[in-house]
């Protein structure tokens, strides 16, 4: 029985989700209010209200899940891989999982770039490099320079994917995974003019 309640739960999310991402695309985020998103979404105010408490943490619902996941592919990388090559693998494995749709991302992007989500876009971004900066303080050895190359590591490794990923965007036919291990080797490499990985 938990687990109907569980996925009834899941889908009533989705669903305020994608009416939060339809309308705001549509609109503007500035223009669209919690009731008409779940007006959209045939629900209530107070529906809306037990599972997100701002429009904003609606719109960035799918985002938010997709960075649990890549911290759970990083914290699942074997103990003795270093810290980089965890990275590596992790961004590998998160390109194709699932799939992205690249026009999802685009928009998901410009709509990102509205001056009404910058606050919240800002926070989102430094929670994903605080969650990897976590993640990799429990791989480096220890030392006054640890939490610095932690913190360094995973502010590179996000700008790797968004490199990747806005390549992807302008070469679809491109593999996006493959992209992010050339990306994760350019930043392994220094000058990028090696490109064997094991």
């Amino acid at each position: 029985m938990s687990g109907l309640r569980e996925r009834k739960k899941e889908a009533a999310r989705q669903a305020l989700h994608e009416a939060a991402f339809r309308l705001m695309s549509e609109q503007g985020p500035e223009n669209v209010t919690v009731e008409a998103i779940a007006e959209a979404a045939q629900m209530s105010r107070r529906t809306f209200s037990n599972y997100f408490s701002s429009k904003e943490e609606a719109l960035f619902y799918r985002e938010n899940l997709r960075t649990q996941q890549l911290l759970e592919l990083v914290r699942d990388r074997p103990a003795d891989e270093t810290a980089l090559t965890a990275l590596r693998h992790a961004f590998i494995a998160f390109a194709d999982l699932p799939k992205l749709d690249a026009d999802r991302v685009l928009q998901s992007r410009l709509l990102r770039r509205r001056p009404a989500l910058t606050t919240y876009r800002a926070a989102s971004y430094l929670a994903t490099e605080q969650g990897l900066t976590a993640e990799l303080l429990k791989r480096l050895p220890e030392g006054p320079r640890t939490a610095l190359s932690a913190q360094m590591l995973a502010a590179a490794a996000l700008t790797a994917w968004r490199v990747a990923t806005t390549f992807w965007l302008e070469n679809p036919e491109r593999d996006l995974a493959d992209l992010v291990a050339e990306a994760f080797d350019h930043l392994r490499d220094g000058n990028g003019t090696d490109q064997n990985q094991n």
